[in-house]
């Protein structure tokens, strides 16, 4: 059933907004985006308030822009329409009027708001539907959201370490002083720190991590503390002029019990991913899923482990393993304390060895929290 968007409807204000090119307000309000590129230029990399409801399939596209090389920009042009035309055209338009019915305020766009976003601009008028684009298109906020992270990169930094499980990333999304690297990053930094869902491309890790900047509206010259994190967080990389500024910026060390970290890590790798798998994939499914996922993570740091420490390992997780079908969990207990005692622990004491003169404070979250608000 088609969405009625009249021109009338268009008389609430829709049809008085123009064209814009404030991409500061409409990325830190989180406005909502109609990105008509096609699936392969999205699946690349997005904003995260962004549905991809694109003018053209990727085969279509293909063919439009082989027919641009070898035929020129009219021909091209007119094999665009010929793709989208009849029931296909209806059905697409379809969804952008859906789109536009429930986002009233957002914007459309395509790479660079040319010919793709004033073709569909186009289609909608004939329907009576105005609905306005993005100047400059992605490519114009992609380009925008580069320059905050080289922005960001000049606040001075303080850096938040600890050992894992001292609950750091809670620590960092509870402060309105901090970005959450690996919130971005859709991935937890460790051999264990990806999630039951893909993580972020390195594209859209940059774009999310400068919409946070934004949106916290920081002050000129404000100290923002970021999660200390290496060159790399799962598959993607700290962008080398702030990986270079927090290396050098001084560290605050969180410091919690082994106990309290382990039961942080039981909640965290075991229970909570376990849940999400089951979410995702369903019980039989989410569960073979799980046991993965722990034994490719073990597989990663063998050569760290050692072979002898690596096959005892292997068979604490072996032991944990066969529990899931009982849903017991206990046997995880013991490989997160062999892997804190053998791995973590171990490395990351040598990690802060190698920044011992950067450190200005240590104690256990609350005392860091009074530490950081005095400051």
């Amino acid at each position: 059933m088609a969405v009625e968007v009249t021109a009338d409807s268009n008389k609430t204000g829709q049809s008085s907004r123009p064209d814009s090119n404030d991409y500061h307000k409409i990325l830190a309000s989180g406005l909502p985006l109609l990105d008509l590129r096609a699936p392969v230029e999205f699946a690349r990399g997005a904003f995260e308030q962004a549905v991809n409801i694109p003018l053209m399939t990727d085969d279509e596209r293909a063919a439009v822009g082989t027919c641009y090389k070898e035929q020129g920009q009219q021909a091209a042009i007119e094999l665009g329409h010929q793709l989208v035309s009849g029931k296909t055209r209806r059905d697409r338009e379809q969804a952008w009027q859906q789109f536009i019915h429930e986002h009233p305020g957002g914007y459309l766009y395509c790479f660079r708001g040319g010919l793709r976003s004033r073709t569909v601009q186009a289609f909608l008028k004939e329907a009576g539907v105005h609905y306005p684009l993005i100047k400059g298109g992605y490519k114009a906020l992609r380009q925008y959201l580069l320059d905050q992270i080289a922005e960001l990169s000049a606040h001075p930094l303080l850096i938040l370490g600890g050992k894992t499980g001292c609950n750091k990333t809670e620590f960092i999304t509870s402060r309105s002083d901090s970005l959450d690297l690996e919130g971005a990053a859709g991935h937890r930094g460790s051999s264990f720190g990806g999630f039951a869902w893909p993580q972020s491309t390195q594209i859209t890790f940059e774009n999310k991590l400068a919409q946070q900047y934004i949106r916290r509206d920081f002050a000129k010259g404000q100290r923002i503390l970021l999660e200390d994190e290496g060159r790399v967080i799962g598959s993607v990389h700290v962008p080398q002029e702030l990986r270079e500024k927090m290396r050098l910026s001084p560290v605050v060390v969180v410091e919690e019990s082994f106990d309290y970290r382990l039961e942080q890590l039981f909640n965290e790798y075991i229970v909570k991913m376990l849940q999400d798998f089951v979410a995702l994939k369903g019980e039989e499914s989410g569960r073979a899923a799980f046991s993965e996922y722990f034994f490719q993570g073990v597989f990663k740091v063998r050569k760290r482990l050692g072979m002898q420490r690596y096959q005892a390992l292997l068979g604490l997780l072996e032991k944990a393993s066969s529990g899931l079908h009982r849903e017991d969990l206990s046997g995880y207990y013991d490989v997160l304390r062999d892997l804190m005692v053998q791995y973590y622990d171990p490395m990351y004491d040598y990690q802060l060895s190698l920044k011992s003169e950067r450190i200005v404070f240590r104690g256990n979250s609350d005392q860091c929290r009074t530490y950081l608000d005095a400051l």
